[in-house]
């Protein structure tokens, strides 16, 4: 056992010492010693349940032969920074989380672990911080709130954002804003679209990180006290086989989870993490390779926030596992191994199927014939980008750039009708180091909806999106404008031009001529994890990781998408 070496043998008396002033005796002491993490805290409904989770999950590790050892990591929900200079703690909250995880089950020499993850940053630290010790280990997703309901119609935590537009435009009272906000959230979970919480929920279940199924169960549902005793089980199996998530996350791994995202149009976010998981994995796996998976998958779930049913009734429908389900049948996934020791094929096959049910499509009768996003490239993104597609039909836009230098400043634009339809607002200095850390604009996007906007302005950032934001989008434009992207030579009225059909975000603007008078705007913070942050962190296009070893845009991956934006979508 790896902790053998902290507790075996006359040299190791002071720490056994110390492991018995917490209640372990020798039999404890001897047995299999197994971290349960978890991201508790009660600031929000996202991770309001883990820490019974953990105790559930800790009797599961009791129950099947090993000691359990908790830990707490921190975490940041994006619901309530959204719009607020606390939101540059989110994207770097994923690394600290990870680097927590590791930190603690390596400092004890631990031998397993189970991790329970709630809101969207937890979810891919939870794995890549699996991939990085890779030890025995098993990731649990805390689950979706349930939905709230005003005037008999389910709404979540989009509605509320949307509904500050609408009351910033004058269309609703102060009284229908405080009804809006008060039916939203109901109680434990995390936000209830195929939002990111949910999407790379389903991405740790198609990675074969958690058993499929267990996510999908919402977080007030019975079921899930049960699930999380199960991983605890689990996790001790997986020791006794010595089966690590290196024997997971292979490459087809990969390609699956991207096609799940592209089938359920979920969030843009996935793009950022699955990159950033695969570096910690050690798999080679770049922004180009999601296209292809958008390209030639379907939309087949119909889920906010371009359509009509939350995460609960997803649930109900099927899940995850009804998902690959349907893509099973049209060829379109590979069978991948999973942390239950079955394959994904056959954790799917095992999965009840509703009889009656509207979520989830077969891939014969689709509710749109492509994926939810498509990577870009251009003069204004050599790096790539990506276009959400979700709640659009249309795949070109073209108008005249107003800029900005921050999300707040378009916001205010916005709010005070400064936006006019035709207008492509670009927000820069907010990519993972002009940020620092790469805001989220759901503020911005949801008050455009509220106004009534949604389809008739673009949006192009080097910052990132709510997977609660629809629209015609455009974010994670690298390299970003602190680091001296196009974006930033950027002028008012210039021509812009987004094409999803030809993969290309550009502008007629002589950006060359601009160069020359480019100077790097000062370091919007001087000290602290977020500075710290913004020396170490890279490029969007590669996961936006702190890695020292972590590629930049290398390359091949530049030929790779010189050749792909002039091919077009076949490429």
């Amino acid at each position: 056992m790896r902790s053998d070496v902290m507790k075996t043998g006359p040299d190791r008396a002071p720490a056994r010492a110390m492991m018995r002033a917490t209640g372990l005796d020798d039999a404890a002491i001897a047995k299999p010693l197994v971290a349960v993490v978890h991201t508790w805290t009660n600031v929000s409904p996202c991770n309001l349940n883990l820490r019974e989770l953990a105790n559930a999950a800790i009797e599961g590790v009791r129950a099947a032969g090993g000691t359990p050892v908790e830990f707490n990591t921190i975490a940041i929900t994006d619901g309530m920074a959204m719009g607020t200079p606390g939101m540059r703690a989110s994207l770097v909250s994923r690394e600290v989380i990870t680097d927590s995880i590791e930190l603690a089950v390596d400092g004890h020499s631990l031998d397993a672990m189970v991790v329970l993850c709630g809101c969207d940053k937890t979810i891919p630290a939870a794995a890549m911080a699996l991939a990085r010790l890779n030890i025995p280990g098993v990731a649990l997703y805390g689950g979706s709130i349930a939905h709230g309901n005003h005037d008999n119609h389910p709404i979540t935590i989009q509605q509320v954002f949307e509904a500050v537009g609408a009351h910033g435009a004058g269309k609703i009272s102060d009284a229908e804003l405080t009804s809006v906000e008060r039916d939203a959230c109901p109680g434990a979970g995390a936000c209830g679209g195929q939002f990111t919480a949910n999407t790379m929920a389903m991405v740790l279940s198609t990675l074969g990180l958690s058993p499929m199924g267990f996510n999908d169960i919402p977080a007030t549902h019975p079921a899930k006290q049960q699930a999380a005793y199960r991983c605890g089980e689990l996790v001790m199996e997986c020791l006794k086989a010595n089966r690590r998530p290196s024997d997971l996350l292979s490459r087809s791994a990969f390609q699956n989870a991207a096609r799940m995202v592209a089938a359920t149009a979920g969030s843009t976010n996935a793009v950022l993490h699955l990159l950033a998981i695969a570096r910690e994995a050690g798999v080679e796996w770049s922004i180009e390779d999601f296209e292809p998976a958008s390209v030639h998958t379907p939309v087949i779930a119909d889920l906010l926030p371009g359509g009509r049913y939350t995460a609960v009734e997803m649930f109900g429908a099927g899940g995850a596992a009804r998902v690959a389900q349907e893509l099973i049948a049209a060829g379109m996934l590979q069978d991948t191994p999973t942390v239950t020791g079955r394959s994904l094929f056959a954790e799917a096959a095992a999965a009840p199927r509703a009889e009656t049910q509207d979520v989830i499509h077969p891939v014969s009768a689709p509710l749109k014939p492509r994926g939810g996003y498509s990577i870009l490239y251009g003069n204004l993104a050599p790096e790539g980008c990506i276009l959400k597609l979700a709640g659009k039909t249309g795949a070109q836009f073209e108008g005249p750039a107003r800029v900005f230098e921050s999300e707040e400043a378009a916001f205010a634009a916005v709010q005070s009708g400064g936006i006019a339809k035709g207008d492509v607002i670009v927000i820069r200095n907010e990519g993972p180091a002009g940020g620092p850390g790469m805001r989220e604009m759901l503020g911005v996007t949801a008050a455009l909806v509220g106004r009534g906007l949604g389809d008739d302005v673009a949006l192009i950032t080097d910052g990132r999106f709510s997977g609660a934001t629809h629209g015609f989008m455009v974010g994670h434009i690298a390299p970003e404008a602190v680091r001296g992207g196009p974006i930033a030579l950027l002028h008012d009225g210039d021509r812009i031009v987004i094409d999803g059909e030809r993969r290309e975000l550009r502008t007629t603007a002589d950006l060359d001529a601009r160069r020359a008078g480019w100077k790097a705007p000062p370091p919007k913070v001087t000290q602290g994890a977020l500075a710290k942050y913004a020396r170490l962190v890279g490029s969007a296009s590669d996961g936006a990781t702190t890695r020292a070893d972590a590629p930049s845009a290398s390359t091949v991956q530049t030929a790779k998408s010189s050749q792909a934006h002039t091919q077009g979508v076949t490429a």
